[in-house]
């Protein structure tokens, strides 16, 4: 089923939260911050304030009208202009508001700041001697866990590999710019919003400025990307918020694309260490895999990085830490596959790496280790067929015409080499709200507070309604987007349609047993029926639930320019039931692009004099365009997993980027022999001299 929404994007009607006009509209700019860390002594808004049509500029010791309104603030990123100190360069320290955009900025441009500079640290480095091991990381994981005797066994086995990994600051990148238009009418707020969790972000706007949930309308009908950069709230939806509060007119914040790079999050950089021993055999004998990485003084954020290692592998022995360094740095948080992403890759080369100590092809490396349980825990799967997905792409790539053999395989100046990885994604199921209602003349509308950010979950959704209702498609209307449709998680850790469709999956059945005890017959006024799953999901029995995907890719590498090229990419996938099969391929194949993306060219430059990101825009911070991604592929097994829900549904759209990179990798090594082991892969890394 194409996508509902198609013609309304590519004929600009589908309206994004920056193209909502309201009566006496007004617009802010954030005035940053120019140090990394220390105190604001004083803010001269004299000439900002001349500036024409400029109606205040906010600050936390502004007087009068200047004073920035007073929040409430749960977590200290969102404590917005309500104090001098500062975490990192280009927190916001004032922003204007003016009756234009042009207008804003120039004000902002004129604003003085004087600042008292303390001393930084914003670069990780391999041995952060403040670091530390946190109690629990992103998503509730424990930091720490630990099976059998990892120092024996490692000791006994008889080939040991003993390698590190970095991966660099990673920026999202949306095509959509983060943007939030804010109006008060009274008490109640109203904010159109480029937003991943519409439900999550009244929440927390209600708990900021002091009023009910009820009173937060948060409006997100069509959302142009985010890869969890816009799954929770960022400052500059606060401070649309304030402004509008401030000013007592509706304000429009338009993130432009430079300011995104500090104000809306980023990847954490990762410094992984891998400790693999295994027999002659191949069979693991011990694995131990700990990762650093960072967070801001402001907040303890750690990202589950080591958590694949206690999912993939079988091993009598896991040993897996998280290590966490406060910087003076924005504090990082959710992109696509958060945790996986970086740790898959260093996992996956690290499997790599032991197949050729090994003498063994990489494929049957990973399938000589396949586990009956979860390594970590001893949980039963409630499906997996990795397996399925390593042996169905190694027949479909051509895997065993393969020369075994790493580099140089010349054509000409090109080097060619193939390489392989795996992949996983958990398979979440959140609690959700939904409404179905039955209209007098047939037709059905559905509400759920869930966000279509790119993905075609409006498409999807209506599909599954139309399945539980026992009607066509076009008999059904989703509607999607509102805070006001009530409690529902996020456009994000792939948990949307599993989450939403099974609560609109419930609310519909239930619809249709109200009606049948009607007699069929639907009153003027209709008849609706609500439904949610929190309950029955914190009953589930204990099960490790997961997507799972094996990911192959040719390479060819210039043996005089280090030019990396991808001449192919397969990727094969057991992701539970696919609702749509058009839109499921986009996504992974999204994904798929997304990590060759991170393998050959993203990674963000910190300048260690200021704390400032050095490529903060799209002209020097490179992300893989249509030309970069040739030759893909994607294959969709059939996976039944009865055991995550009822509808059969498990995520998708973080799934295609975990094995991409080191897939990419592993080729690359493949083709030159050169193990590269620092993303992203440069060309310097891979010159020979005259092509020798």
């Amino acid at each position: 089923m194409p996508r509902i929404e198609a013609r309304e994007k590519v004929t600009g009607a589908a309206r994004y939260a920056a193209e909502y006009r309201l009566p006496g509209m007004t617009y802010a700019w954030v005035v940053p911050a120019a140090v990394p860390r220390g105190l604001v002594r004083a803010v001269d808004a004299t000439a900002a304030l001349a500036t024409p049509g400029v109606l205040a500029v906010l600050s936390h010791d502004g007087g009068g009208r200047n004073a920035a309104p007073r929040l409430r603030p749960q977590a200290p990123e969102l404590a917005l202009l309500q104090g001098p100190e500062i975490a990192y360069r280009g927190q916001p320290v004032a922003m204007v508001v003016a009756e234009t955009p042009e207008g804003a900025r120039e004000a902002a441009a004129a604003v003085e700041v004087r600042y008292q500079p303390e001393p930084h640290h914003v670069l990780l480095s391999r041995d952060e001697p403040d670091s530390y091991v946190p109690d629990t990381v992103n998503a509730g994981y424990p930091g720490t866990v630990e099976t059998g005797d990892v120092d024996a066994a490692l000791a006994q086995s008889p080939v040991v590999v003993d390698v590190t990994y970095t991966t660099p600051p990673q920026h999202a990148a949306p095509m959509e710019p983060h943007s939030a238009t804010a109006a008060w009418e009274g008490g109640t707020l109203t904010v159109y919003h480029s937003d991943q969790a519409p439900w999550r972000t009244a929440v927390t706007l209600a708990e900021l400025f002091g009023v009910p949930t009820e009173d937060v309308h948060v409006i997100a009908d069509h959302v142009g990307g985010g890869f969890g950069s816009k799954a929770m709230v960022r400052p500059p939806t606060v401070l649309a918020a304030l402004a509008a509060r401030a000013v007592g007119r509706p304000v429009r914040l338009a993130v432009t694309r430079q300011q995104m790079f500090t104000l809306v999050s980023y990847r954490t950089p990762t410094v992984q260490r891998l400790r693999l021993g295994a027999g002659r055999d191949g069979r693991l004998r011990a694995v131990w895999h700990e990762a650093l990485q960072q967070s801001s003084r402001l907040t303890e954020y750690c990202e589950q990085t080591v958590t694949p290692t206690r999912v993939m592998y079988a091993t009598p022995s896991l040993r897996t830490v998280h290590r966490l360094a406060r910087l003076d740095v924005p504090t990082p948080s959710w992109m696509r596959a958060p945790g996986k992403t970086p740790g898959m890759f260093a996992l996956e080369c690290a499997m790599d790496e032991l197949a050729h100590a090994l003498r063994m092809d990489p494929v049957e490396l990973r399938l000589r280790n396949e586990p009956d349980l979860e390594p970590g825990s001893g949980t039963p799967f409630s499906s997996r067929n990795l397996t399925g997905c390593l042996r169905e792409g190694a027949a479909r790539f051509g895997w065993a015409d393969r020369d075994p053999a790493p580099g140089p395989h010349r054509a000409g100046r090109w080097l060619r080499g193939t390489g392989v990885a795996a992949a996983m994604y958990p398979g979440y199921l959140r609690p959700c709200t939904a409404t179905a209602r039955a209209e007098p003349g047939g037709r059905f509308t559905v509400r759920v507070a869930g966000v279509d950010i790119g993905t075609g979950a409006r498409t999807a959704l209506t599909q599954l309604a139309a399945e539980a209702l026992g009607v066509p498609p076009d008999g059904v209307t989703v509607e999607i987007g509102h805070s006001a449709y009530g409690p529902a998680p996020a456009a994000g850790g792939s948990a949307g349609l599993a989450s939403w469709g099974t609560a609109v999956h419930r609310a519909c059945r239930a619809l249709l047993g109200r009606l049948a005890a009607a007699g069929g017959e639907v009153p003027e006024g209709g008849i609706e029926e609500r439904a949610g799953t929190g309950e029955d999901i914190e009953s589930r029995p204990e099960l490790s639930r997961h997507s799972y995907g094996a990911q192959f890719a040719e390479v060819a590498v210039h043996a005089v320019t280090g030019e990396v090229r991808l001449e192919r990419m397969l990727g094969v996938f057991a992701a539970g039931r696919i609702v749509n099969p058009r839109t499921a391929r986009s996504q992974l194949l999204g994904g798929m692009c997304m990590g060759l993306s991170g393998a050959l060219h993203e990674g963000l430059e910190v300048d260690p004099r200021d704390g400032d990101f050095a490529n903060h825009d799209l002209a020097t911070y490179h992300v893989a365009s249509h030309a970069d991604f040739r030759g893909a592929e994607v294959v969709l097994l059939e996976d039944e997993d009865p055991g995550l829900n009822e509808i059969g549904v498990k995520g998708i759209g973080e799934l295609g980027i975990v094995g991409a990179a080191a897939a990419v990798a592993n080729a690359v090594h493949h083709a030159t022999g050169v193990r590269v082991r620092d993303l992203p892969i440069h060309p310097e890394d891979l010159r020979t001299p005259a092509g020798g």
